[in-house]
């Protein structure tokens, strides 16, 4: 810390992208800014696909996305960018079904809910899952993201790998052309409609679910069990994965009894050649901060932090970081 203090003086640092992360985010950069006096991070919840696009754009020092950069984006990038995972969470399906505390939602039926194809919530088949539920003749109002979102492809990207007919229509993406529904800025936006709504459903970090206080569903996840998501659901979703040395990897409907099946990592997006190499430095140290002693309070705000065997790989890539 002392060594850093001559050139943190006065050092802000500026980051824009992922609502996912945005409480743990929060959190961080202002324990890290309290730390090393100085230091000024303001990172803004603008979606993932802003903050790719900031950050290609060179308007801020780091960027964030729940969705990976695919290798066209990275090569048509005019900054060069590598992937820095910080913790892992789950996307939750959340309801607000008057006089109903628990639903449970397998893969195909969320598909046809977003697709249009189920539009009631006493339909025959979201009601075969839900034996004894009591579920209402009302109709359901789909709420989706309308900002270009990490959250949106962690939630399409399942959808793709459990539902042809959605795979091969709106697939996985930030921003896919949704069937039906209502727009919600942010994790924040979408909570917001669904608590607002009788008869919403949508989809939300975990987090923004248990902060709201809004029912959230079970998942069947790929061994067919359901699951409630939580911090070992991730992590049993993390286990079976094999990440690559880019670290750019999809875990959603892993196998395993317990995984949970909307998991996903999310992702700062750090430039390679700093235009500020003062500015570069304090970042390398708030991302070494992150991995050594941040990953100890993703739990508090139900993420689930790096396994520590991915921490010390990528604890190599940021002091390898030019």
């Amino acid at each position: 810390m002392l060594a850093l203090a001559g050139v943190a003086q006065a050092q802000k640092l500026t980051g824009a992208g992922a609502s996912f992360p945005y409480p743990i985010y929060s959190k961080w950069f202002g324990e890290y800014s309290a730390a090393h006096p100085g230091v000024e991070v303001n990172y803004q919840s603008i979606g993932s696909g802003g903050g790719i696009t900031q950050v290609t754009k060179g308007l801020v020092d780091f960027g964030a996305s729940d969705m990976p950069m695919t290798d066209q984006a990275l090569s048509a990038s005019p900054i060069k960018l590598v992937h820095i995972p910080t913790v892992l969470g789950a996307v939750v399906p959340v309801f607000n079904v008057p006089g109903v505390q628990n639903v449970k939602f397998s893969g195909d039926v969320l598909a046809d809910i977003y697709l249009g194809k189920i539009t009631m919530w006493n339909d025959s088949r979201i009601a075969k899952d839900n034996a004894g539920v009591a579920l209402p003749n009302q109709k359901i109002i789909v709420v989706h993201r309308s900002d270009g979102s990490g959250t949106s492809f962690i939630f399409t990207d399942y959808l793709s790998k459990v539902s042809t007919e959605w795979k091969q229509g709106p697939g996985s993406g930030t921003s896919p052309n949704w069937p039906v529904g209502v727009g919600g800025k942010g994790n924040e936006g979408v909570a917001g409609l669904v608590r607002q709504l009788p008869g919403a459903v949508g989809y939300v970090e975990l987090i923004y679910a248990l902060q709201n206080k809004i029912s959230f569903g079970q998942v069947r996840n790929a061994s067919g069990r359901w699951v409630t998501a939580s911090i070992e659901g991730v992590t049993a979703a993390a286990a079976s994965a094999k990440v690559p040395a880019d670290y750019r990897v999809s875990i959603t409907n892993a196998p395993g009894a317990e995984a949970y099946p909307i998991s996903s990592f999310t992702y700062l997006l750090i430039p390679t050649r700093p235009a500020d190499a003062n500015r570069e430095k304090v970042l390398k140290d708030m991302l070494s901060w992150i991995v050594k002693s941040g990953e100890g309070e993703a739990s508090s705000l139900s993420y689930a932090p790096l396994p520590q065997g991915l921490a010390d790989r990528v604890l190599k890539t940021i002091y390898a970081l030019p």
